[in-house]
């Protein structure tokens, strides 16, 4: 399947935000509970900030924009467009990253733990 918008994508790699930067930093090479992220990842007509495709979890890196009504809304939907292809997004302003990155990471952290727990094994008296 290609994919679209790949020059789009490159241009944000090359200029990432300052919090992008710092998010990043984090993510990269497994070094947050294992998890594999990429970079500005193109989905269909969506680029996602960061998306661990093992993991279906998106994190963006929300810049003012995100929060007036026009932007507000267009998350929403962005929201859940993805939730249809089963993907989970969380969602961090900008000065949450730049000044309390180890809470952002916490909340990654459980979110990945959540999504790679083994599944419980019944013992088979269970099903006598």
């Amino acid at each position: 399947m290609k994919r679209e918008n790949i020059e789009k994508c490159r241009r944000l790699r090359r200029d990432q935000t300052e919090a992008e930067k710092k998010l990043w930093s984090v993510l990269r090479n497994r070094e947050l509970a294992g998890g594999k992220f990429r970079r500005q990842f193109s989905i269909g007509s969506y680029i996602l900030d960061f998306y661990s495709p093992e993991n279906k979890l998106c994190i963006e890196a929300d810049g003012g924009q995100h929060y007036e009504d026009n932007g507000r809304e267009r998350d929403e939907i962005r929201t859940k467009e993805l939730a249809k292809l089963g993907i989970e997004l969380l969602r961090f302003n900008d000065y949450e990253i730049l000044t309390n990155i180890d809470g952002v990471c916490e909340v990654i952290q459980k979110t990945l733990r959540k999504k790679t727990v083994p599944p419980c094994i019944m013992p088979i008296e269970a099903f006598k």
